[in-house]
This record gives C-alpha cells, sequence and structure tokens, in this order.
C-alpha cells in the first residue's frame, strides 16, 4: 500500500503522522500553511477555504473550493490542493511574489481590513475565477445592465460563490468590488491550464494511526464487502456533517470509510421515465449537470447552505443523516423519488416515502448504503420549494415546503407536498394532497387545502420557531403557490 500524501500547492506531503480524524486545515497548519484558519469549524465562515482538483463539467478538472475544518485529510489523500499561498507566483530568491489576480483586486479594493478571512475569500473567489463557464455579459451599459445584477457581476462572477464567507470588519462592498473586478484568466495560467487535464484519479486508502483507520476501497462492491466485515464503521462522503461531529462534538470514530470516490456513486442518467443521480454527486455537480432539468431541484439548490457545502454535500449523505430538517427530502417526497439501496447481497429500490421510520432512523440495514435516488417521469410542471428560515440563505429551515402539482384545464390532476421540519421525520401531506387533487385550482379549494396542510405533523417549538408559528407556514406556504401560478395555470 503507497502511502497516504497530499500534494499542496505543488509538493507532495505525507499525511502521516496525522491522527486519522485530522482535518485537512489542521494538517496544511501544521506544515506552516497558515492563510487557512479556524472561523467556526462547522463549515459556516469559510475562513478555511481552499481549492481542490475535482472532476470536472464544461472541463476534464475544476478547482472546487471546499471547507478544509470538515474534510479529514485522509480523504485528500491522492489528490491535489491550492491554498492561498499556492495563488502567487513566487520569482526567484529575494524578489516579491506575484499577486494572483484575485488578491490584487482584493487589495487595490481595498477587500482586507483585519485579514483573517481574507485567505478563504481569496480561494472562494478564485474557484469562481477559474469556472470554465463564467463569461462577460459586456461593457456597455445596455448589455451590462440586462445581464448583471446585484449578485452578478458583468464579468459574470456569481456572488453566490462567496455565500459560505464571512466578514466581520471589512464590509462586504468593497469585497464585492474586487469579486466583480477580476477578469478572464490569462492562457499563461498554469492554474487555468490544469483545467485541460484530468483531476487525480482516486486511490485505495488504507490508513492507520493510533489504533484508528479511515478506508477507501476501489469499487463498490469492495466498500459493500467491507461495510459487512466492520458495520461499525462510518460512511462519508463529503463529511459536511460528519465533519461538525468530530470539531464539536470530538467524536473520533474507530474505522471511516469515504465513498464520495466510487464510480458506481457518481453516475448520473436522464432516461425517458426517470433520472437517476449518483448519491455521491456533490450537489453543485448535479446542479451543474443537470442545468435545470429538474426545476424543483434547481430551486431548492441555491437555498442549500451555501457553495462551499454544496461543493461537498451529497444527496446520499442528506437522506443518510435522516433529519427531519435537511432541505432535499421535502423536494424529493414531492418529486415521488426512489432510493436504490445497495448491499454486498444486491439492490432494492425503496420509495422514499416509506424510508424513513422515526426520527434519524429509517429503513436502510447495517452495511447497507444508499447508490442513487431515482425521479420518475414526467414531471409535474408546477413546481415550488419554500425555505422558511431566519436567514435568506445559508441557514437551517424552519419549515421547509416543496410542491409539485399537475394542473390541466384549471382541475388539479395529481399533488404532492412534501414537508420538512414539522414531524420526527420529513412525511408527505396526503390530507392536503387529497384535498387538492381532483378540484379546481381556486382560492376555496386552496382555502380548504391549506387548513387540512396547517394541521400536518407534529410540530414542536425551539429556538428556531414555535410550533403554531410552523403550522401557519405551513398554510401559507400553499396561499403563496397560489397567488404565484394562478395567472400562469391560467393563461
Amino acid at each position: 500500500m503507497v502511502a497516504a500524501r497530499i500534494t499542496v500547492n505543488g509538493k507532495e506531503a505525507p499525511i502521516s503522522p496525522a491522527a486519522s480524524h485530522t482535518t485537512a486545515l489542521d494538517f496544511l497548519r501544521e506544515r506552516g500553511l497558515t492563510g487557512t484558519k479556524e472561523g467556526c469549524a462547522e463549515g459556516e465562515c469559510g475562513a478555511c477555504s481552499v481549492l481542490v482538483a475535482r472532476p470536472g463539467v464544461n472541463k476534464p478538472t475544476d478547482w472546487v473550493a471546499v471547507n478544509a475544518c470538515l474534510v479529514p485529510a485522509a480523504a485528500l489523500d491522492g489528490q491535489e490542493i491550492i491554498t492561498s499561498e499556492g495563488l502567487a507566483t513566487v520569482g526567484e530568491p529575494g524578489t516579491p511574489a506575484t499577486l494572483h489576480p484575485v488578491q490584487e483586486e482584493m487589495a487595490v479594493r481595498g477587500g482586507s481590513q483585519c485579514g483573517y478571512c481574507t485567505p478563504g475569500f481569496i480561494c472562494s473567489m478564485a474557484s469562481e475565477f477559474y469556472r470554465p463557464d463564467r463569461c462577460a455579459h459586456g461593457t456597455d451599459g445596455d448589455d451590462a445592465a440586462a445581464e448583471a445584477d446585484a449578485e452578478h457581476g458583468p464579468n459574470g462572477f456569481d456572488l453566490h460563490a462567496l455565500s459560505g464567507n464571512l466578514c466581520r470588519c471589512t464590509g462586504y462592498r468593497p469585497i464585492r468590488d474586487a469579486a466583480f473586478a477580476v477578469g478572464e484568466p490569462s492562457d499563461e495560467d498554469p492554474l487555468a491550464q490544469r483545467r485541460d487535464e484530468e483531476p487525480p484519479a482516486p486511490v485505495a486508502t488504507d490508513y492507520t494511526q493510533d489504533g484508528k483507520t479511515f478506508l477507501r476501497k476501489n469499487t463498490l462492491a469492495e466498500t459493500l464487502q467491507l461495510l459487512r466485515e466492520r458495520p461499525d464503521a462510518v460512511v462519508v462522503a463529503g463529511s459536511t456533517d460528519f465533519g461538525v461531529e468530530v470539531n464539536i462534538r470530538s467524536r473520533r470514530a474507530d474505522c471511516v470509510v469515504a465513498i464520495d470516490r466510487l464510480p458506481e456513486l457518481r453516475e448520473l442518467r436522464v432516461e425517458s421515465d426517470h433520472i437517476e443521480i449518483g448519491a455521491a454527486l456533490t450537489l453543485t455537480e448535479i446542479e451543474r449537470r443537470l442545468d435545470g432539468e429538474v426545476p424543483l431541484l434547481a430551486e431548492l439548490f441555491p437555498q442549500f447552505a451555501s457553495r462551499l457545502i454544496r461543493n461537498g454535500a451529497t444527496l446520499g449523505g442528506n437522506l443518510g443523516t435522516g433529519s427531519p430538517i435537511g432541505d432535499s427530502p421535502p423536494v424529493l417526497l414531492a418529486l415521488e423519488a426512489s432510493l436504490v439501496l445497495a448491499d454486498a447481497d444486491g439492490e432494492r429500490v425503496v420509495p422514499l416515502a416509506d424510508y424513513f421510520t422515526g426520527y434519524r432512523q429509517s429503513v436502510r440495514r447495517p452495511g447497507e448504503l444508499i447508490r442513487a435516488v431515482r425521479i420518475p417521469r414526467p414531471l409535474s410542471p408546477v413546481t415550488a420549494f419554500h425555505k422558511i428560515a431566519k436567514r435568506r440563505f445559508d441557514d437551517i429551515s424552519s419549515v421547509a415546503v416543496a410542491f409539485a402539482l399537475d394542473i390541466q384545464d384549471g382541475i388539479v390532476r395529481k399533488a404532492r407536498i412534501g414537508l420538512g421540519g414539522v414531524a420526527a421525520t420529513p412525511i408527505r401531506s396526503l390530507a392536503a394532497e387529497a384535498a387538492l387533487e381532483g378540484k379546481p385550482w381556486t382560492a376555496e379549494t386552496v382555502q380548504e387545502a391549506a387548513r387540512e396542510l396547517r394541521g400536518e405533523g407534529t410540530p414542536m417549538s425551539d429556538h428556531r420557531a414555535s410550533s403554531l408559528y410552523r403550522s401557519a407556514m405551513l398554510g401559507q406556504s400553499l396561499l403563496k403557490l397560489h397567488a404565484q401560478t394562478t395567472e400562469a395555470v391560467s393563461s
């Protein structure tokens, strides 16, 4: 077995003697790369952002920004990362380094004050700088005004790329100015050229330190056999949930098994009667590869945490945790999704509506993985996802409601409504669906269905919302959908 190593800023570095739970953040800082900072240790501030070479959507390789505070260093075995220090071009000894275009714009536009968060901002900004399909909208007034808005610059920069980065002293205007001022990568830019080469291939990892092990197999079959032999193993993909357990709750698993690079879990197929999404594809990969093919998912993605989190988080992980407030389950319930579950004996398909059995519990058996999410086609034409939270973006929902309706000639032919945050599990609103189906899409019908919707689940009161507020928001969500869609449906 080859010793576990990571290529950092062009140089290989052994992971040993780091503990198996050591985060990439601590691994880098121990090697003197202190531009990578710890702010929250939960993936909410972005001070730890670094770039990872990952399989691309429009080019062989994408430079993807991730939270180094959440990813185990062992999970990056064989991979290639760039820190803020690696972006500048170092000249001959005794000569100053040449700033990266992103660093230059942040400096000249006053985008840094205390500087603590700046390296993380720069790495997230660099990821967007190198996005292959980013393109300028034009410089003349009419063209630029038509294409650019408060969240998208005339240079094609999507400000949501920085949604997972926080700054407490500079203020965001100069940071936005810097983001909207960066141009295109030059032809000589080595990181831009790197996009045209294949990313590092996944490697098998068997890393043990102090009696605790991090494992990655080459195939799904090997992984499933391993899970049969090690039922105590913790399975991770993007580590956006497990990383918090490690940092905040000091969780130290005896055995961790990584599945994020398994090719069998990274397929996406669009068939005539269904769409199958590999459970280990990141949300960003799904979003960009589907490119609006499933409008309800397209509405979900911008509201799911931050871009930094979506660059690592997976549908399989979001469903595997069994959380009643995960953002994807209500949407997938409304889409009538099923899960393809696999173990060493074979596969079975379980409707998502039958998957959850209790608080963070499911029908998934020991040694069984979610291989894929299967969404039937055709899709209902009227859809919406309403996430009620204290912040517009990057927050945990108090209530989440997803709608998928088929309305023909003013009659609701089919209604599917998924709910999160109102019970011990994500649920379907069967009573509200029944109140809608076969009825005209009118204010009277919707008012009756909204009354049924308010009575769904067993919402609780906590620091995010009261039970009465949650119930009220359920009904209000349907009224909002009706107000937004009446004109479109009638026309």
